[in-house]
């Protein structure tokens, strides 16, 4: 029996590497004559850049920026030259020279901050801005950034900052990091000066636009720690921002439209209107990058998951691609997950009781889902 291990993370509690790696070592404990390919998943958020940097032999550097909430967080680049790109993503990073790999949850992620300090008013993407001026700096040809699990609800408007742009109020203040709950004071937005940059390309993980009942602050903005009430009052100020800076950078407010505009809080449409950035689907890239279509081919069993699996899930992200494409292939596919938004049934499978709340379960992930792949297997 050859199994494909293919989890992705389980936020707050374990890496997509360490998931893969409980149900390896009990499926080896119950079956030792299984044959295991492990192949943590991301499709752009965490591990982005450490995985796919790893898996062509890359460098790894740290940078000191800014977190979520102004502390330092010490984030992460990887810098791959032209020729160790894998020749089956040249189509979508048609790359000649140095490729720098940032992931934005090293800098503006939810998982830099405790419950308490979760809060979209107050959460800035100035560091991700911060890390994209640095891998420019260093000669980055091309820049790949992965903007998954991000803490933040600001259209990417901190990083601009950080890149060049200035933010105003009515008596032509900058303000420097701005933040929702400084968005009020904002009239007017000046990108005349923002800094030259390499091509910038987005793996994204969610179809999402920017504005509407789909958009970034309706669908994401509460998982974010925003509060049900604040919803229509941030999404108004939202768009305003979104027009101001459209009018800055001279370009079409429909660009708010654009599936995956309303990725990691807006950043995929700030980017767009004033890098001119494009977006690659975050899933396909990596499936390419560590040829998961063979690895996929290979196998006689699936087994994949990740914290909280549900409709978006299956609308992009790694696990409910792979699953798709696997039940596609007529390959048995088992999705082990800390809550599940879909029905529970011979294929999902829930690894937290009932009854336990999650602050209990977090510590006991990795025990949980060990159990369940035991009782499957």
């Amino acid at each position: 029996m050859r199994v494909l291990l293919a989890f992705d993370k389980f936020k707050d509690a374990l890496t997509a590497q360490q998931a893969g790696e409980v149900a390896a070592r009990v499926l080896r404990a119950k079956h030792p004559d299984w044959q295991l390919d492990l192949c943590p998943l991301t499709d752009g958020g965490e591990g982005f850049c450490d995985m796919l940097t790893r898996a062509v032999g890359g460098r790894l550097e740290h940078v000191e920026v800014s977190g979520p909430r102004g502390r330092l967080v010490n984030a992460v680049l990887g810098f791959i030259g032209a020729k160790s790109i894998p020749a089956s993503v040249h189509h979508r990073l048609p790359v000649e020279t140095t490729l720098a790999v940032i992931d934005l949850p090293s800098a503006s992620g939810i998982g830099l901050l405790p419950l308490e300090q979760r809060d979209p008013w107050h959460t800035t993407t100035h560091g991700t801005g911060e890390q994209i001026l640095s891998a420019a700096k260093a000669g980055a040809g091309a820049i790949l950034l992965g903007v998954g699990g991000s803490a933040t609800n600001d259209l990417g408007l901190g990083a601009l900052a950080a890149l060049g742009c200035r933010f105003l109020d009515a008596a032509g203040a900058v303000i420097a990091v701005p933040v929702p709950a400084t968005w009020e004071k904002i009239t007017h937005i000046d990108c005349s000066g923002a800094i030259k940059l390499p091509p910038i390309l987005i793996a994204c993980d969610v179809t999402n636009p920017l504005l509407g009942p789909h958009g970034a602050t309706a669908t994401f903005g509460p998982q974010k720690g925003l509060r049900a009430g604040d919803v229509p009052r941030l999404e108004a100020q939202a768009a305003r921002m979104a027009a101001l800076l459209c009018e800055a950078c001279g370009k079409s407010l429909s660009l708010a439209d654009t599936p995956g505009a309303g990725a990691a809080g807006g950043i995929g449409f700030g980017l767009m209107v004033a890098c001119g950035t494009i977006l690659v689907p975050g899933f396909d890239l990596v499936s390419d990058w560590l040829d998961l279509p063979a690895r996929l081919a290979a196998a006689d069993l699936v087994l994949t998951g990740e914290g909280r699996f549900d409709a978006t899930s299956l609308g992009g992200k790694g696990p409910g691609s792979l699953f798709t494409e696997a039940r596609r292939l007529d390959k048995p596919a088992h999705v082990f997950a800390g809550s599940l938004g879909v029905p529970a049934d011979q294929a999902f499978h829930v690894i937290t009781p009932a009854g336990l709340h999650l602050v209990e379960a977090l510590p006991r992930t990795a025990e949980l889902l060990a159990a369940a792949v035991a009782r499957v297997f």
